[in-house]
């Protein structure tokens, strides 16, 4: 390999880390976390509450790309730093569990904080979230117990595909006895894509 096609596979491999470097910033409280791959930006905060013993993130994708890809919750894991996995629940699942279980102490202190999040959070636009989501499904409920319901379930991030320029929010959940993740890896498979995002133990959940 003579030196002009060396220098440039190396500046190649300059702009490819620099593209997928690990941006940090802190949005009303939050520590966010964000990476872009091949025009995809996955984006996530760990919200400091816990309900019905799931820890919470509040995720945001933003397809960037030339092409259309599908997102579910199921795509994010967790590692903990003992090689323990946990995996993110389906949104059906978590939005059961919610309406059959979650007090209505439960439903205000998730909304609160999760759009306490969004609404702060700048960098944060969905053209397909969960601001949408609880619009939709308020239109279809009349009880003030079923609104709360309804609310609560619209934060789920859910399975959605996503054409290019279109983006999308929601919460993910993880089953973990009501502790925060603590210390570990966040790995979301998405796009043809592994983002690796390591997590030190920082976000305490508060107690019910």
């Amino acid at each position: 390999m003579g030196p002009p096609r060396a220098l440039a596979l190396a500046a190649g491999i300059i702009v490819a880390a620099a593209q997928a470097q690990i941006i940090d910033f802190e949005s009303n409280g939050l520590k966010y976390r964000t990476l872009t791959r091949k025009g995809v930006t996955v984006m996530f905060a760990a919200l400091p509450i816990h309900v019905r013993g799931y820890a919470i993130l509040q995720v945001s994708i933003s397809n960037g790309s030339p092409v259309s890809w599908s997102f579910r919750p199921e795509d994010f894991r967790f590692e903990r730093a003992d090689s323990q996995t946990i995996q993110a629940l389906p949104a059906g699942t978590v939005v059961g569990n919610m309406i059959r279980k979650a007090s209505r102490g439960d439903v205000i202190k998730l909304i609160t904080a999760y759009e306490g999040g969004l609404y702060g959070n700048t960098q944060l636009h969905s053209t397909n979230g969960y601001e949408s989501r609880r619009q939709n499904a308020l239109a279809d409920v009349g009880s003030t117990k079923l609104k709360a319901a309804a609310a609560a379930s619209a934060i789920a991030l859910v399975t959605t595909k996503l054409a290019p320029g279109e983006s999308t929010d929601g919460a993910v959940f993880f089953p973990n006895q009501g502790r925060p993740l603590g210390a570990g890896r966040l790995i979301a498979e998405v796009a043809g894509e592994t983002y690796v995002f390591p997590m030190e133990a920082e976000v305490r959940a508060s107690h019910n």
